[in-house]
């Protein structure tokens, strides 16, 4: 038996959605080693697994490897649609476990096309594959179509950057116990819509902070800076979603990263992906004082929901 450990991730947001610049997308993303996604597998003579997810990857990752089959199953996995990367992290451990249980060497970044994955966003794979912060390349915007393509018509983005998280960054997460984030096919129209009248100023800006301050701070380490960048980016992300999720962050989001913004242990926030997750950059000395700051959000807009902090992930996913 084969066991696949990966980590969750953040999304930041994206370089630019405008079709009047030459690329489009490239995200930004960091790996998280909690919570994560834990499967285990077998060979067996046809495909065995009670998640119904994780059996769909299955079916799919035992075709693509040419194998017999595969027993799987979920120890672990991350909340569905909450803006943590559960879609891409568990089809990509189940590939790899199918793969290493079988003696296959299944090609995460050459076959996540096949099963779906990184289509727009190469964070989810980039992360999975060497884990730490990560800038990918995205389109050429020549490629855009208004149709989504068909599995396994496109590449997953290039990694443009990475960088190692230092150890003493934390990252606060609050999940409100609301509606999951978009997804599916309601995902694709809402980003078509998006990428069709996005302003391309927008872009401009944001790629104007990822080169002057938000990779700076990684480089040198900088948590607080760091943090006031990604909250910049993830605030000109939201303008050009205002329209298709009803404000700069989903609602309650903007509540929750508006008090969490007040605190000063935490250094940034925002909403990762379509949400509802809300991070926030802090560091190993202010922990308590950030999980206080992330219930008190939740109190103050009177949400339940969960707090807890994470630290960054540096490494890929482990095979056991």
């Amino acid at each position: 038996m084969v066991r696949v450990s990966t980590g969750a991730r953040i999304h930041f947001g994206f370089l630019n959605l405008s079709l009047a610049r030459d690329r489009l997308y490239g995200g930004v993303g960091v790996a998280l080693d909690e919570p994560r996604v834990v499967v285990a597998a077998e060979p067996a003579s046809e495909v065995r697994c009670r998640h119904p997810a994780a059996r769909e990857y299955a079916e799919q990752a035992v075709e693509l490897l040419g194998v017999e089959g595969v027993d799987l199953s979920v120890e672990r996995t991350l909340p569905r649609h909450a803006g943590l990367g559960s879609g891409t992290q568990l089809a990509l451990a189940v590939l790899r476990a199918v793969g290493a249980a079988t003696g296959r060497e299944a090609d995460v970044r050459r076959l996540a096309p096949e099963m779906g994955r990184g289509g727009r966003s190469g964070v989810g794979v980039g992360t999975f594959e060497a884990g730490g912060a990560v800038l990918d390349a995205g389109h050429p915007t020549a490629r855009f179509t208004t149709d989504r393509p068909e599995d396994g018509s496109w590449s997953v983005p290039a990694v443009a950057a990475r960088h190692e998280i230092p150890d003493r960054w934390r990252f606060l997460l609050v999940v409100p116990d609301v509606d999951p984030g978009r997804n599916g096919a309601a995902e694709e129209s809402s980003m078509r819509s998006v990428v069709e009248r996005a302003d391309a100023q927008t872009g401009d800006r944001i790629a104007g902070i990822v080169t002057r301050r938000l990779l700076p701070a990684l480089a040198e380490g900088s948590a607080e800076r760091f943090g006031e960048a990604v909250e910049s980016v993830g605030r000109l992300n939201g303008t050009w979603y205002a329209d298709e999720q009803g404000g700069v962050y989903r609602p309650p989001v903007g509540a929750l990263v508006s008090s969490l913004s007040e605190s000063p242990v935490v250094y940034g926030a925002g909403q990762s992906s379509w949400g509802p997750t809300v991070y926030g950059v802090t560091d190993a000395d202010h922990v308590d004082e950030a999980v206080e700051a992330g219930r008190a959000a939740l109190a103050d807009a009177d949400i339940d929901g969960s707090v807890s902090v994470a630290r960054g992930r540096n490494r890929g996913a482990s095979v056991e």
